[in-house]
């Protein structure tokens, strides 16, 4: 199955889904990340990449432990997926699209959640991935139609607006895209930060009213360097 990460990083964002590792349950899936990434040839497994996770960002606190498997076993990946089957677009095609083709549910992968001030959430997610998959994502770009949609959850609607920056240089290429959230009385941002570095993509989200661009391509630069000390 193939995880669409545009929809899917928007929706994790807004869930603001608590992360946790640990225990027989999720081995197996533990177990197939690493798999995976040895049988591709990609480099990294979920072992690692966990250890490549931020730790600390100045500003956030953890929030619960870090998750690490394949890519969609990770709680907060199901939490968004399930929330994005449950959520009515008025411009069906923003949903269904798949900017850069899409992330595999098996590939390894590690995702760490923090909070901040004034509502702030943070959430670092790293994946194995080849270098042509990578570069996909990083090149992709919202269709001009989908930078404005409404969306309903339950019997509440919420009206998007979405500017995307041209292509970055954090890492070995980037994307920084926002979203303006107006509904339910209140109005919130999401910024996220794609960039590639050596077998991996990097994804860097920031939730909450406050939420800026800065802060996310701050995020995303402390998130290579932390990367970059790490794998080898």
């Amino acid at each position: 199955m193939a995880h669409r990460l545009l929809p899917v990083m928007l929706l994790l964002a807004t869930a603001a889904a608590a992360t946790a590792c640990g225990g027989d349950a999720e081995r197996a899936s533990q177990v197939r990340g690493t798999a995976r990434a040895e049988v591709a040839g990609i480099g990294y497994t979920s072992a690692q990449l966990l250890q490549a996770l931020l730790q600390q960002p100045p500003g956030y606190r953890r929030a619960g432990e870090p998750d690490w498997g394949e890519y969609g076993s990770l709680k907060a990946i199901q939490n968004a997926s399930r929330l994005q089957r449950e959520t009515v677009l008025d411009k069906p095609r923003c949903g269904t699209g798949r900017p850069g083709g899409g992330v595999a549910g098996d590939v390894p992968a590690a995702l760490v959640s923090f909070t901040g001030g004034s509502g702030l959430t943070a959430t670092e997610t790293l994946m194995g991935m080849s270098a042509g998959d990578a570069e996909k994502q990083v090149n992709a770009r919202v269709p001009p139609g989908c930078l404005r949609f409404r969306s309903k959850v339950g019997s509440t609607w919420a009206s998007h607006r979405v500017v995307e920056a041209p292509k970055g240089d954090i890492g070995e290429g980037s994307r920084t895209v926002g979203v303006a959230t107006t509904g339910g009385g209140s109005r919130t941002r999401t910024w996220y930060v794609v960039f590639r570095g050596r077998h991996y993509l990097a994804t860097i989200t920031v939730f909450g009213p406050g939420a800026t661009r800065a802060d996310a391509e701050r995020l995303a630069r402390d998130a290579l360097a932390q990367a970059e000390r790490v794998l080898p």
